[in-house]
């Protein structure tokens, strides 16, 4: 999936967790989110950086409950993050793990293209 692919995914299904996200599409999400915030507050400051962060913080949980469905855990493993320090490391960790075969929350992700 492209990087504009990507966005225009997370951004459709806005509050979305049902379904599945490629690693692609959940990584160039979280790529765009960071670019606009770190713009927002280099043009507006940090109030800019702060509006736009809740304003992509529903697609980001979305794309992320999506992403861990992509690999059979549930949405709620998010909450995971909460956990101080260690909470953090063990959702990356799972967040990168490669696509999961068919499961309880639809068919395989499609494999990127060109390989």
């Amino acid at each position: 999936m492209t990087f504009g692919e990507s966005i225009g995914t997370c951004l459709k299904k806005y509050a979305t967790v049902e379904g599945r996200a490629s690693r692609s599409e959940y990584w160039w999400f979280v790529l765009f989110s960071l670019l606009l915030q770190v713009a927002a507050h280099v043009i507006a400051g940090e109030a800019a950086a702060g509006v736009v962060a809740l304003a992509l913080l529903l697609p980001g949980v979305g794309a992320g409950g999506r992403r861990l469905h992509d690999m059979g855990r549930s949405a709620w493993w998010l909450l995971v993050g909460l956990i101080p320090i260690v909470g953090v490391f063990i959702l990356i960790y799972w967040l990168v793990q490669p696509s999961g075969e068919a499961n309880q929350y639809g068919p395989a992700a499609a494999a990127p293209a060109g390989g």
